[in-house]
């Protein structure tokens, strides 16, 4: 990343070529280091000696960036090998229409590893190293005069380029285009990036981590030096679903850890570039924000009214201003406007109309429920900004000290001078106010992440974790009484049924429980019992017991449980499933037989405490159930996070042993939570 020599493999003077950019981008960025221009066809380029070879260089550069296609690039790379460069720059994508295993990329990487050579890409567009002037990049490339405070790390190019050279409004600090990741992957590049003092924010275009261990760890680094990371994951898919035995297994799918992840690590993540982007330029000017909720100021009621609506879908709370602040504005608003958050202040116009603005704006700022404040307000002619705007920003600043943005309605342009300029000053101007909101939204998640009150998960038994481990990997399958047995063992509270064979048995068993009981099929491999009609609720006396036993018997054969009935109460599930680079997930959501269509559900990173379970709990769509609905009561929700607890501590001391689990139901009454339904799956040994 600092490199005190540079050696240009293809520099050349042909216009609008990697090899030109190479070199314009080297100078254009203020290099102070030694750059060599290695190319057989020039005498010199850009005033510069240009070499015929590498060999010919007075020393060994520190960097090779190679502006050669995939036809030269294994050549020049054995050249760069044979003279002893420990770093290089591959941007070519490394593929050959008429190649043979192993083919290029193989082969590279193979080289790379054998010289211990670090290298930025393949299949990249380079690094911008703007704080120490070097930029490695054989693209077109705007200017970014240092030093900034955001960092990009990309798996994309266009990904990085896209944004960096299009966007006046973040000052870069860094930037890379990691491509393939031969020899170098994004966690190092993060790690990297955490250590410059300048670092406010980075942001992450990722596709996958290819060092899983190392990307957690370097997310750790980002969380506990209070750095936020805003991430743009691709890669939804419902690849793993489609294998999945149980219904945990079928709703974690593959992104599912990078929920948990994010969650554990307080990522945050956007949708879509634009929002992406909105996020990098809040969490550079305006992060840290305090407690409480936005405030916006309109000059349209029909806008006013539309930031009530996105506000409420984005999930951003708009504060409800005191009596004071309502009063406040009362004096200075028309009689026809409303003294409301959102705010529409605009009414009559004429001299003094900006001034009345600013101050409203002001007065909501104010509000002690108020963390942050907009003015909503369109673009001027030509996607301009007219000043007043930005000096209701400034004024409301000065008068509070909380953060401010300028948010249009709609796409303006990131080019404007004034735009650049009053961003960079900590006064951001920004367009689309969903996206507005989006980042709002992730400043105070962020926020909200930084005041967790951690608390240590419970630990499982050293013995009886080997015990079940032993155990586990001799088996290809576990039932029901099994799956329950596991449960109870590490703590997790269950309805602890009896197993009978017979009907005599059975009789036995419910007097033993007390009516009403269940009556669930313990056929072996029958995974999903409601399906088959494997499962008989409500059973109230003797008479009844024996004849659904005797259904039972004759569809799926005479072995059964029996359990207690446990009466009212939500379902929930619990259920996990281990993911191939980051281990288990824990996956926590409305359960019953609508587990899979209902799909409510958030996912963690095991072992976690309660307090981390009811955080899950609360962001559930449907968690206003638990509150009681129709004059039902609460369900006991300390009860479910405890044993949501325990179960990713289950799950954590068997990662590895185990393939999926499904706890569905949970029932949750007002007293109690129990898991009275389990499947556990083994991992496959070889």
């Amino acid at each position: 990343m600092r490199p005190r020599s540079v050696a240009v493999v293809g520099a050349s003077g042909r216009a609008d070529s990697m090899g030109e950019w190479a070199l314009v981008n080297l100078v254009k960025g203020g290099y102070s280091g030694t750059i060599y221009p290695v190319n057989p066809g020039y005498d010199t380029l850009r005033d510069l000696r240009c070499y015929r070879s590498l060999d010919d260089l007075p020393e060994v550069p520190d960097l090779a960036i190679f502006a050669v296609g995939d036809a030269r690039i294994e050549a020049a790379l054995d050249e760069a090998v044979a003279a002893g460069v420990p770093a290089a720059v591959i941007m070519s994508t490394l593929t050959l229409d008429d190649d043979t295993a192993p083919f290029l990329r193989e082969r590279v990487q193979t080289k790379l590893r054998a010289a211990g050579m670090l290298a930025c890409g393949a299949n990249g567009m380079g690094f911008y190293n703007v704080r120490d002037r070097v930029w490695a990049c054989g693209f077109d490339s705007a200017d970014h005069p240092p030093p900034g405070n955001v960092a990009i790390i990309s798996h994309s190019g266009s990904g990085m380029s896209g944004i960096i050279d299009c966007e006046e409004r973040l000052e870069i600090n860094f930037a890379v285009s990691t491509g393939n990741e031969l020899a170098v992957s994004m966690d190092e590049y993060l790690d990297f990036v955490l250590d410059l003092p300048e670092t406010r924010v980075v942001g992450l275009f990722i596709e996958t981590a290819r060092n899983p261990d190392g990307f957690r760890a370097a997310l750790a680094k980002a969380a506990d030096k209070g750095i936020p990371i805003v991430a743009l994951k691709t890669g939804r898919t419902t690849r793993a679903a489609e294998l999945a035995v149980s219904h945990s297994g079928a709703l974690a799918g593959d992104d599912a850890a990078y929920d948990a992840l994010f969650d554990r690590y307080g990522v945050q993540r956007a949708r879509d570039q634009d929002e992406w982007t909105t996020m990098l330029v809040l969490f550079a000017q305006l992060h840290p924000v305090g407690q409480g909720g936005l405030v916006t100021l309109h000059d349209s009621g029909g806008e006013r009214q539309l930031m009530v609506d996105l506000a409420d879908e984005a999930g951003v709370p708009l504060t409800a201003i005191t009596p004071a602040t309502t009063a406040a504005l009362e004096k200075a608003l028309p009689p026809e406007l409303p003294a409301v958050n959102p705010l529409d202040a605009w009414s009559r116009g004429g001299p003094g109309a900006g001034d009345n603005m600013a101050n409203c704006f002001a007065l909501l700022l104010s509000d002690p429920g108020a963390a942050i404040g907009a003015v909503v307000h369109d673009r001027a002619p030509y996607g301009k900004v007219y000043s007043s705007y930005i000096r209701y920003l400034r004024k409301a600043r000065e008068r509070t000290n909380k953060p401010v943005a300028l948010v249009a309605a709609r796409q303006g342009t990131g080019h404007d001078p004034q735009v650049a300029a009053a961003t960079h000053s900590g006064l951001p101007v920004l367009d689309g106010v969903w996206s507005f909101l989006g980042g709002v939204r992730a400043l105070f998640a962020y926020r909200d992440f930084l005041a967790r009150n951690s608390t240590a998960p419970p630990t499982a038994d050293p013995a009886l974790t080997d015990n079940w481990r032993d155990r586990l990997a001799g088996m290809t399958a576990i039932d029901e009484a099994g799956s329950l047995a596991l449960l109870e063992h590490f703590g997790v509270r269950t309805s602890r049924p009896i197993a009978a064979d017979s009907d005599a048995a059975a009789r036995d068993a419910a007097k033993q429980l007390g009516y009403p009981v269940v009556l669930k099929s313990a056929l072996p491999g029958l995974a999903h019992k409601t399906d088959r009609g494997g499962v008989i609720t409500g059973i109230a006396d003797e008479a009844a017991l024996l004849d659904g036993y005797e259904r039972l018997r004759k569809s799926l054969g005479p072995d059964v449980l029996v359990a207690p009935m446990i009466h009212g109460g939500v379902e929930l599930m619990l259920g996990a499933r281990t993911d191939p680079q980051f281990g288990p997930v824990v996956l926590i959501g409305f359960g019953g037989i609508l587990a899979e269509t209902l799909k409510d559900v958030t996912f963690a990173l095991p072992p976690f405490a309660p307090a981390d379970a009811r955080r899950c709990v609360d962001r559930l769509r449907l968690r206003p159930l638990l509150d009681g609905a129709r004059g039902q009561p609460a369900a006991n929700i300390d009860a479910f996070c405890e044993l949501a607890s325990r179960f990713s501590v289950l799950c954590h001391a068997l990662g590895g042993a185990i393939a999926e689990i499904d706890v569905n139901p949970v029932i949750v009454t007002p007293n109690e939570a129990v898991a009275v339904d389990a499947l556990v799956v083994p991992a496959l040994t070889s």
